[in-house]
């Protein structure tokens, strides 16, 4: 059986990531790539009043987790140069991440909210369909 060479942690970084990040940097060991990724949802909002002209927040929320992400990369032995912020759906920007990253192993965690995915939440579940390499969910 192959190892893994890289893998891709896709965190929350407004939620409790400590678990995730544990978990991939056991796996990693000394020698593996690791690249942390947090996916911004496009934010829009229409004015009530006037001329209805969207605006988008997306740059600016996508500065301030930059520097959350790449702090959190610091703290866990992570170079910061392999944080990754990107704007859309979540379970599409991590798949793709993972294939232009070349990750064989996706870790993310699971807090099974949402009454109808019982076991996963709904992200992870987006995550593991679809997907050309492994996925480890945590759950936290």
């Amino acid at each position: 059986m192959k190892s893994y060479e890289s893998i891709l942690v896709a965190v929350d970084i407004y939620s409790d990531y400590e678990p995730v990040i544990a978990r991939a940097l056991n796996i990693a060991g000394t020698d593996m790539k690791i690249n942390l990724i947090y996916v911004v949802y496009p934010q829009t909002s229409i004015e009530p009043y006037g001329l209805f002209l969207e605006t988008d927040y997306s740059d600016e929320i996508c500065e301030q987790a930059k520097t959350r992400l790449r702090d959190i990369a610091t703290q866990h032995g992570i170079e910061p140069t392999n944080t990754h912020v990107v704007v859309g759906a979540a379970a599409d920007e991590i798949h793709d991440a993972a294939e232009r990253l070349k990750a064989d192993l996706i870790v993310i965690g699971t807090h099974g909210r949402s009454g109808v995915r019982l076991l996963l939440g709904s992200t992870a579940n987006a995550v593991m369909h679809g997907v050309k390499v492994d996925v480890l969910a945590v759950k936290v």
